[in-house]
């Protein structure tokens, strides 16, 4: 018998995982992330597929746990090589048809090599992340010209396109009509923050997530290809990290692309530093027929 618990229902998880999930808020910002989501904006925030959670129990204790908000990636916490491969086991058994994988470098790898063994699907790294917290905020040194601006409802397309541009950037599988509801839910708490010109023309966005278990996570962070270069991204990062900590958020992080290296080092140029290396890994079922 499997010692996961799964569940579609968000409340029932987060009363059985929630004081491990606020435990460790920088290592598992991800699952608090998304599920506070869906607390705020519905069981279908992230898609039109319900919502599936798990949590793996060992004498009355929370050891791990997975979300999984299709079509997006599996997200776990850490786990050893046999729970991988026991939880891989199990969800295949349960006819669970999975994109990918996101977690820590060894457990990703281990969930993937797993899966592939128990499905056939072909597996491949899709990229790699590096999780920073801030320590000491630097400001950016020279600051461009211009100024920052919260998002309001008059940004709604801009940021919903910017939003679609930066995820196909990254090869994320959002859904075509994503951008509008992610605009919506991050203007209504003031989410997202414009590096305007002068003349207030938007140049670059940096998002942050809303605060949950003390931590806030800055993300996206975009700027058009034809504005790049300029110093306007990491203008809007600087200060919605500003705000963030001004807010009262104990821990403020985020993800950098580990192929970027322009954006690891303007990151740590403001004050991040590495918490560790995460994995992205994409699955393609077995052909039939």
């Amino acid at each position: 018998m499997s010692d996961w618990w799964i569940t579609g229902d968000l409340e029932a998880f987060l009363g059985r995982a929630g004081a491990f999930l606020r435990s460790r808020p920088a290592a598992h910002t991800v699952p608090l992330t998304v599920t506070d989501a869906l607390r705020h904006r519905g069981p279908h925030a992230f898609g039109p597929a319900d919502p599936v959670f798990g949590a793996l129990e060992r004498a009355g204790r929370v050891e791990a746990v997975f979300v999984r908000t299709p079509p997006w990636a599996l997200n776990l916490t850490p786990l050893s090589g046999p729970d991988a491969d026991a939880l891989a086991a199990h969800l295949a058994e349960l006819g669970h048809d999975l994109a990918g994988v996101f977690a820590a470098e060894d457990t990703a790898a281990a969930f993937a090599g797993a899966w592939q063994r128990h499905t056939g699907a072909a597996v491949r790294v899709e990229r790699g992340q590096r999780l920073y917290r801030l320590g000491e905020l630097t400001a950016p040194d020279p600051v461009p010209p211009g100024h920052p601006r919260v998002a309001g409802a008059q940004d709604r397309e801009l940021i919903a396109r910017w939003f679609c541009a930066f995820a196909e950037a990254v090869g994320d599988r959002a859904p075509a009509d994503a951008g509008a509801g992610w605009a919506d839910a991050r203007i209504a708490y003031g989410g997202v923050t414009l590096w305007e010109a002068p003349d207030g023309t938007p140049l670059a966005m940096a998002g942050v997530t809303r605060r949950s278990a003390g931590q806030v996570r800055v993300a996206p962070v975009y700027t058009p290809a034809e504005l790049r270069g300029h110093g306007y991204g990491g203008a809007a990062t600087a200060e919605v990290s500003r705000a963030a900590r001004a807010a009262g958020a104990d821990e403020v992080l985020l993800f950098t692309d580990l192929a970027n290296p322009t954006s690891n080092a303007l990151y740590q140029r403001l004050g991040y530093r590495p918490v560790g290396d995460f994995t992205v890994w994409a699955f393609t079922p077995p052909a039939t027929g």
